[in-house]
C-alpha cells in the first residue's frame, strides 16, 4: 500500500502541497519562534520570494501563529530562503 503524502497549505499563496516542499515556521512556548521543525502551533512558506513578500505585508506569520513576530526573525527567514533558492539553482 503507498501512503498518502501529508499536505499542507502555503499562508500566502494557499498552493497546497506536500509538506517536504514548504518552509516550516513553528511557534515553540519555550524557544520562541524556530525554523524547520519543533511542536506547537506551525505555519508553512513556498520557499520562493513572491510568497515571503506577500506573508509579510499582509502579516500572514502573525496571524497564523497567533503571536507578534521580531523584525530579526524575518530576516532570518530572508537567509534561510535565499539558502534554499540558492541550493535550487546549483541543483
Amino acid at each position: 500500500m503507498s501512503q498518502n503524502p501529508i499536505l499542507r497549505r502555503c499562508i500566502a499563496c494557499k498552493k497546497v502541497l506536500d509538506r517536504k516542499y514548504f518552509l516550516k515556521v513553528t511557534r515553540d512556548f519555550q524557544n520562541g519562534v524556530v525554523f524547520s521543525g519543533g511542536m506547537g502551533r506551525s505555519a508553512y512558506l513556498c520557499p520562493t520570494e513572491s510568497c515571503f513578500e506577500e506573508a509579510l505585508k499582509r502579516k500572514r506569520l502573525q496571524k497564523s501563529l497567533r503571536c507578534d513576530i521580531h523584525s530579526s526573525v524575518f530576516n532570518m527567514l530572508q537567509k534561510q530562503l535565499n539558502t534554499c533558492i540558492d541550493s535550487d539553482t546549483e541543483a
